[in-house]
């Protein structure tokens, strides 16, 4: 319960702030060409709205809404989701949005994506300034990493080590590596001190799409403890020590943590012989795991035993990282739109419950403000699309105005909005369909 309130809180308030200034952006832009916006709200208050205030002398009602599914900024003399068909039917006014050129009405379309995308470029930024950009090289995980069924199968084995995809470097394990290789024709890997060569097929997306889980773990570590959990531990009764590296079990060996695992899970409760390095040397000392096959200890993780790479930026130097990073981030999302057109990406689309399990179990500001910034430039390459009821369609409209020199009829536009909100909620509903099967039938 607790893990899902974490989550629920970094999802709504990373929504509110997008949200918040994708409405600015019409909010400011409305005013500048001096169309009056009615109301400014964020999430919805169809029936009644949880908090409102308007300034004496403003024409703006701000307030807060009870349904925390976004928010709206209600700009007179527009066709919008508040389908205000009474006011579109009397004369168009000299403030409302109708009577202002296409070029003005443009720009206020335009203006809520557009600030969006300048949100993650400067979230990019400061980000990259405050944190900088620590990652682990592939090259230097030299346990490989375990990887899915669905790659096993076109010929990757645990343990493999990522070179190269069509012979370009790979340095680290992101997004836009996972791209290069599933779009790759082969990919080179380290594999027991040896280069091998596996063939891509040209289906990698779909497969890994349909197999429904991730492409690799980096988690193929050794156990190496970290610290004890507590003073009366088996592992603190036994002597251990942070830094010690078990490799064996009753003389068995275990390099890996799975292997340990394993070999204590079956010894419930039993005396075991324990191997380990301490200080380069090998030891070994008895110990009885307890009834749930653990020995109290917190292990060090793949960053603890691996060396990284860290880069620090100065203040004006994060700003052009950060934008290279936003661009790169919305041309790999771009990207891989391609793939929502299939049977495996219609059914991998996610509702709330998706947005929501990309942000971690634990509060972490740097993760949230990465997660931020990649859902912003998300609302913004989705509200530009050229569906009705999204600011791509409006946009879409006012060029067909600019271009055929005749503006679309209030009518038209009336149903062409009915028609967008009709398709938005049944992706809607669709998308969040999909969470709760998952959630159910696959978890």
């Amino acid at each position: 319960m607790e893990t899902f309130l974490i989550r629920a809180l970094q999802l709504i308030l990373s929504l509110s702030i997008l949200v918040l200034v994708h409405e600015f952006g019409h909010f400011l832009f409305a005013r500048i060409f001096k169309v009056r916006v009615e109301k400014f709200y964020l999430f919805f208050d169809a029936w009644f709205s949880l908090f409102k205030f308007k300034p004496k002398n403003s024409d703006t009602e701000y307030g807060i809404g009870w349904l925390p599914l976004g928010g709206y900024c209600k700009i007179s003399g527009m066709i919008d989701e508040s389908m205000d068909k009474e006011a579109m039917a009397q004369p168009a006014k000299p403030y409302e949005f109708r009577s202002k050129p296409a070029g003005q009405r443009l720009m206020i379309m335009i203006a809520g994506v557009l600030f969006n995308f300048l949100l993650a470029l400067f979230i990019y930024s400061m980000v990259l300034y405050t944190w900088g950009e620590t990652y682990l090289p592939l090259k230097n995980m030299k346990h490989g990493m375990y990887y899915s069924e669905a790659f096993q199968e076109v010929g990757f084995r645990d343990g493999d080590i990522l070179l190269k995809a069509n012979n370009e470097e790979l340095d680290r394990l992101d997004q836009a590596s996972f791209r290069k290789v599933v779009e790759a024709s082969n990919v080179t890997v380290l594999r027991d001190g040896v280069e091998t060569v596996i063939p891509i097929p040209e289906d990698m997306m779909q497969r890994f799409m349909r197999e429904g889980k991730g492409f690799a773990s980096p988690d193929r570590v050794p156990m190496v403890v970290k610290k004890l959990s507590e003073k009366d531990s088996p592992a603190a009764t036994a002597g251990l020590q942070p830094g010690d590296s078990i490799v064996s079990i009753n003389g068995q060996a275990t390099p890996l943590f799975e292997d340990v695992a394993e070999m204590l899970d079956q010894n419930k409760g039993k005396d075991i012989t324990l191997g380990f390095y301490r200080n380069g040397m090998e030891q070994s000392v008895v110990i009885q795991p307890d009834t749930a096959g653990k020995i109290g200890v917190y292990l060090m993780s793949k960053t603890d035993l691996y060396p990284t790479v860290t880069r620090t930026y100065g203040f004006f130097e994060s700003f052009p990282a950060g934008v290279r990073l936003g661009i790169n981030t919305l041309k790999g999302y771009v990207n891989d739109m391609k793939y929502v057109f299939t049977k495996e990406g219609a059914s991998s689309l996610g509702g709330f419950g998706t947005i929501g399990s990309i942000f971690p179990t634990v509060w972490d500001w740097q993760v949230f403000w990465m997660q931020t910034a990649f859902l912003s430039i998300i609302l913004a390459f989705m509200n530009i699309l050229p569906i009705p009821a999204l600011d791509g369609g409006h946009v879409m409209f006012l060029l067909y105005e600019v271009i055929a020199r005749r503006k679309p009829s209030d009518k038209f536009l009336e149903y062409a909005q009915i028609t967008g909100m009709f398709l938005l909620f049944a992706l809607l509903i669709y998308a969040n369909g999909n969470d709760i099967f998952r959630f159910f039938f696959k978890s």
